[in-house]
């Protein structure tokens, strides 16, 4: 598999990275997991507007889908060769309208629908197109999911967001890279059930045994450097941060 980073900021761009959005590459098949604010423009540098053949949404805060709004327009306004086929869009129940609801002005309540063929995730196994997909449900304000994705005896490991969970201790589990959020600071937020500071990202990452450890959704007032830091005084295999652009072979 193929990881690319499109956007790890959190909760907002920053001015280095647009928000949450990785694109996930085997067998040419390209799958997008989540698109934040300002991903459709990056994801662009990656990936052609219409190479996509599957969208993953983990849930539905804005800096996880709302370029999905942009992404209506480009798909079902297309001038050159017409609409676009539908494609895949996985989400949490009630997906399609929150979509319409903030883009507001679609031509009809079914118009998203031609372009986006909403599936309802639920906890569990599926496959979308070469990935064995695992579905989780985390610790998270709204119904959030972290995932796990499989090809050929590989496994990438999606946090999304999620405060300290044991289902996701359980989900990357002998991961080979966890891609982690690490918005909080240890020692000053803490708020319950909402997002991991990097020393809980590091003791999740040790307790499951995973190879790689890559922090992101880390949003501007968090300082990076201590949040790997504190990762990686508690997880002993290497501690990356994510940056928008970087690529890697799983």
């Amino acid at each position: 598999m193929k990881l690319t980073v499109v956007g790890c900021s959190g909760s907002f761009p920053s001015a280095e990275s647009a928000c949450s959005s990785y694109l996930v590459e085997a067998d040419g098949f390209r799958l997008l997991l989540d698109m934040g604010n300002g991903a459709l423009g990056e994801l662009q540098r990656h990936c052609g507007l219409y190479d996509l053949d599957a969208v993953l949404l983990s849930h539905l805060h804005p800096d996880h889908c709302i370029d999905m709004c942009g992404y209506f327009v480009a798909r079902y306004y297309r001038h050159d060769g017409g609409r676009a086929e539908a494609i895949p869009v996985y989400g949490p129940e009630d997906t399609e309208r929150r979509l319409v609801q903030a883009y507001d002005d679609v031509p009809d309540e079914k118009s998203m629908r031609e372009v986006f063929d909403f599936r309802t995730l639920t906890p569990g196994s599926f496959r979308i197109g070469p990935f064995a997909i695992r579905a989780e449900r985390v610790c998270h304000p709204v119904e959030a999911f972290g995932f796990r994705i499989e090809h050929e005896g590989r496994s990438l490991v999606y946090s999304g967001d999620t405060g300290p969970c044991e289902a996701l201790v359980d989900l990357a589990r002998g991961g080979d890279l966890f891609l982690c959020e690490a918005a909080f600071t240890h020692g000053k937020e803490d708020i319950p059930e909402l997002h991991l500071n990097g020393r809980q990202a590091g003791e999740h990452a040790l307790r499951a045994g995973v190879g790689t450890l890559v922090l992101t959704h880390i949003p501007p007032w968090t300082d990076p450097q201590i949040n790997q830091r504190d990762a990686q005084r508690v997880f002993g295999g290497p501690v990356e941060l994510a940056k928008a652009g970087a690529v890697y072979e799983i």
